[in-house]
């Protein structure tokens, strides 16, 4: 039985409170009134800057030059929306590592998969986190609808004044969206708890119709999933672009989540083991973990290159203007998380002796972690804060605090049962995983 130490514990709750600190900090910090925004912009000697790219849009549509203020203004929203687009990029990132790997847990069910369960309880740990990541983030898109301008279909003056956002009001509206959001995470949640009350049960079952419960609830759980985790990219993520659409989005995002889940399994499965839990766990599913870690940043990569060479052949504005906004202002990052996310995995996990070495795997996985973590900052930053972004104290301190609650949620699950599954007609396959 694990035990969750007054160490890991007293290092969750400090990164909770320094990283709340640090995120009503940021919240304080952003500017008050358009007039603190006028002083800003003259004393960085930015305003001649950016009022010159928006002069000459403006010249070339024909209309006339925006006035000072009302520039001012523009950039007066963005900076007030960057605590909060900081805060929700921590919350999507750790809320998708949950999901991802519910999703992946799914998979070794349906597939009747017997190396993986000895990891079982530590997949069934990370998703613990999804009820309460997902309250929080429910939370968030509740205030966002009269607290923020992150998205700008919720504005009913952006709106007003946007026709293509008029046809789309039936689909974006505040209510649909919060409906859609309860469902989706009220269904991924459901199965989570589920899957952990027949894993349990079937460890002290004499029979196997847990497992074969477990097995039909798995299989129509990814049906489910499959949906709706394309509906929550193109809501929570895509429609912060409203005017900009990618068939590919879905499997994108998928793609980001689910490598990141598996790094994350990865690196609590060699924590735990390196403190003396787990001893069922060896080389060979280490060396599985990494294949998998390996195979997705190829595939995630394969996405990132689709999505972005079919764009940006086609020169269709409605597409390309999202690449053109990342690559005019944020391509370090945006190219950044190319060569972390795809280049560094490639050159590193090849090897397939370097995937049962685990000070290396977790060496790379946090690295991966970091890149899909600016993956997200990438998606969701240019929308929301367009220029005005740098990784400061709202950025670090969003991360250190659901960083904080995720360790917490995480390790204090693994507390409430043994770390094996038992039950598995499996197990025996999986404990003598060797090869």
């Amino acid at each position: 039985m694990y035990t969750f130490s007054s160490k890991l514990k007293t290092l969750s709750l400090a990164l909770m409170i320094i990283g709340l600190l640090g995120v009503g900090y940021g919240f304080l910090s952003a500017p008050a009134s358009v007039d603190e925004v006028k002083v800003l912009l003259k004393e960085s000697h930015n305003a001649h800057e950016v009022t010159a790219t928006t002069d000459t849009a403006v010249a070339e549509s024909g209309a006339v030059a925006q006035s000072e203020d009302a520039h001012a203004e523009h950039v007066y929203h963005l900076l007030k929306n960057k605590p909060w687009s900081a805060l929700y990029v921590a919350l999507f990132f750790f809320f998708m590592i949950s999901l991802g790997t519910l999703a992946f847990y799914a998979i070794q069910h349906v597939s009747q998969a017997g190396w993986s369960i000895v990891l079982f309880r530590v997949m069934e740990g990370i998703t613990a986190y999804l009820p309460i990541g997902g309250v929080l983030l429910f939370v968030f898109f509740v205030l966002s609808a009269t607290q923020n301008h992150l998205f700008s279909w919720m504005d009913p003056e952006v709106v007003a004044n946007d026709m293509l956002i008029q046809n789309k009001a039936g689909y974006l509206n505040v209510p649909f969206f919060l409906g859609r959001a309860a469902f989706y995470i009220l269904g991924w949640v459901l199965y989570r708890n589920y899957a952990r009350k027949m894993t349990i049960a079937q460890d002290a079952s004499s029979d196997l119709s847990n497992y074969r419960k477990l097995f039909k609830s798995s299989a129509a759980f990814l049906v489910f999933f499959l949906v709706t985790e394309s509906m929550m990219s193109w809501d929570w993520i895509m429609s912060l672009d409203p005017h900009w659409y990618s068939t590919l989005f879905g499997w994108y995002v998928f793609s980001s989540l689910i490598v990141s889940a598996i790094t994350t399994i990865a690196l609590v499965s060699i924590y735990l083991k390196g403190k003396g839990y787990l001893e069922f766990v060896n080389n060979s599913h280490l060396h599985d973990l990494a294949k998998f870690m390996f195979g997705f940043s190829i595939f995630w990569s394969y996405l990132w290159f689709s999505q972005f060479m079919l764009i940006w052949y086609a020169n269709i504005p409605e597409e390309v203007t999202y690449f053109v906004t990342r690559f005019n202002d944020y391509k370090v990052p945006f190219l950044g998380m190319v060569v972390l996310n795809f280049v560094f995995p490639l050159l590193i996990l090849m090897n397939s002796d370097f995937k049962r070495v685990p000070w290396f795997i977790v060496t790379t996985g946090i690295i991966v972690l970091i890149g899909h973590y600016i993956d997200i900052f990438v998606m969701i930053m240019p929308a929301t804060v367009g220029d005005q972004w740098f990784i400061g104290v709202s950025e670090i301190s969003s991360v250190i605090l659901v960083l904080g609650i995720f360790i917490y949620v995480v390790f204090n699950a693994m507390t409430k049962a043994p770390l094996l599954a038992k039950g598995s007609p499996f197990i025996k396959e999986s404990e003598n995983f060797h090869y």
